[in-house]
């Protein structure tokens, strides 16, 4: 199992169509190393909120996910409103949570870090 510091060092990978999502216990050993993200009730996709002042810190952090997302080729859901965010994370070729979702979520906190 990584520790945080791997898995924001690490790149995202293509996921083959018919690949097997995280297994429960890994899902749950993971969210121990990603402060404030939490799994939906069937694991199959990662959320956090992000709380800022104003709403030009809430479209300056949008954008930057938005640049790593781009960068990484693994773009999450994200709504927003003028004081927060909410990112959601899923792997939509096989329905559920993969490495690239995790590897985002760090990368995500990291950028408040």
């Amino acid at each position: 199992m990584s520790d945080l510091p791997d898995l924001v060092n690490q790149k995202c990978t293509d996921i083959s169509p018919g690949s097997k999502g995280l297994v429960i216990p890994t899902v749950e050993s993971y969210l121990n190393m990603l402060p404030g993200w939490d799994v939906s009730l069937d694991y199959a996709n990662l959320h956090k909120t992000f709380k800022f002042k104003n709403y030009h810190q809430t479209l300056a952090f949008i954008n930057a996910v938005a640049w790593i997302a781009h960068q990484q080729d693994h773009h999450p859901d994200i709504q927003f409103g003028y004081n927060q965010c909410t990112i959601t994370l899923k792997t939509h070729s096989i329905k559920g949570l993969s490495q690239n979702d995790v590897i985002m979520a760090a990368k995500i906190n990291a950028l408040l870090n």
